[in-house]
Formats: C-alpha cells, structure tokens, sequence
C-alpha cells in the first residue's frame, strides 16, 4: 500500500505560494485525486492541508514584516495544515512546532518543511487540555473554521493566554470568529481555499486576545 507521503508527492505539485514564492508548498490542482485523502467522517477533515488559507498567509506576512515577533522564539503553529506558518516562522529563526491533527496533513508537513530545508517538529495538542509547555507564541491560522471547533478553540487560547504563551490569530474575518474576543493587528491582502490560486482578492487579518 502506497504511504501517505508517496501519495502526496505523486499527486500534489510543489509550487510556490504565490504571495510569499520563496516557500515551496505540496499544492492540490484539478488532478490531484483528492478524494483518496478525505475521510469518511469529518474526524480527520477534509484536505484542508492541500491548499493555503486566508489566515495562514496573513500570519506568514505578518511574521515576514515583524521578524522579531518570530526570531529566538519557541513557536507553535496550531492547526498547521500545509506548515506554511510554521516554515515561515522557522526560517526567520524561529524554533517552530506544528500541531496538525489530519495524518495526511502531518505527513504533508513533513514533506513541506523537507522542501524548505527546514525542520518542524509534530507535537500533539488535545483543546480540552491544559496549555503546552515550552512554547512562547502560538499561531493559529483559520483555526474558526467551523462553530464546533470554535467552541473548543477560544477558551483553549484564552488558557494559553492566561499562562503567559502570546497568541496571534489569522482569519479572513468568517462567521464563527469571535471578534468580541479580539483585537485587528494587521491586515494582508491574500487568497483563500477556492479562490484561483494567484488571487489576493480577501483580506486576511491578525487578531491578539483582548
């Protein structure tokens, strides 16, 4: 049986990201089969690991125009997806983790950071829990994606908050972010899942905890 990683390098292309085209990323296009990666049930998701999201990309932006928010500090990219924080991150001298819950997504991490000549370590994050240990901000790119996983998020990061860990949020402003609970840092102009791969139609925002 074909490994995840064999799949993905056989059916995904890697690409630059069209914002940011120093980062090479495995990348979905119309004959990447994607259906072999979904699941039966929404545990793990859909191949959201295969595209770059609004806010991911506006937190690898911000990262790139405030380096110092990243560099010598112990990172968490949460709810990575492709990595795409999380290399960005690691290449601006960040010691980066990734927490991504999808296996063909930590397999695709792998591979991404691989391409990038970097290393982003997997660690395990369960929301119910108490906030990691060893980590100095954690970056949450479109990690309100749905109105249950919200309800798990916002007082998991608020834990976070609480016990010190800086928090930065990435979202193109969809209906289940809880924006009573935040505030606008920045704002990028960026694409978004669906979106024709070289648009930069959508405004991804960086969101701090109130």
């Amino acid at each position: 049986m074909i490994s995840r990683a064999d799949a993905i390098v056989q059916n995904l292309r890697l690409e630059p990201v069209p914002t940011l085209p120093d980062i090479r990323l495995y990348t979905a296009h119309p004959g990447s089969r994607l259906s072999q990666f979904a699941a039966d049930d929404d545990d793990p998701p859909a191949p959201y690991w295969a595209y770059q999201w609004a806010g991911g990309s506006a937190l690898a932006h911000h990262f790139r125009a405030h380096p110092e928010l990243v560099q010598g500090k112990r990172i968490l990219d949460l709810g990575a997806g492709s990595g795409l924080v999380g290399i960005v991150a690691a290449r601006l001298g960040a010691h980066a983790k990734a927490a991504e819950i999808d296996p063909n997504g930590r397999a695709a991490i792998a591979l991404n950071a691989a391409a990038n000549g970097i290393a982003l370590p997997l660690i395990d994050i369960d929301l119910r829990n108490a906030p990691p240990e060893n980590i100095d901000l954690i970056a949450a790119g479109d990690v309100f994606y749905n109105a249950k996983i919200a309800q798990l998020m916002l007082p998991f990061l608020v834990r976070c908050a609480e016990a010190g860990i800086t928090v930065l949020i990435g979202d193109p402003d969809r209906r289940d972010l809880p924006h009573q609970s935040l505030t606008r840092l920045a704002a990028y102009p960026v694409g978004d899942v669906g979106d024709q791969r070289s648009s930069t139609d959508r405004t991804g925002s960086v969101y701090a905890l109130k």
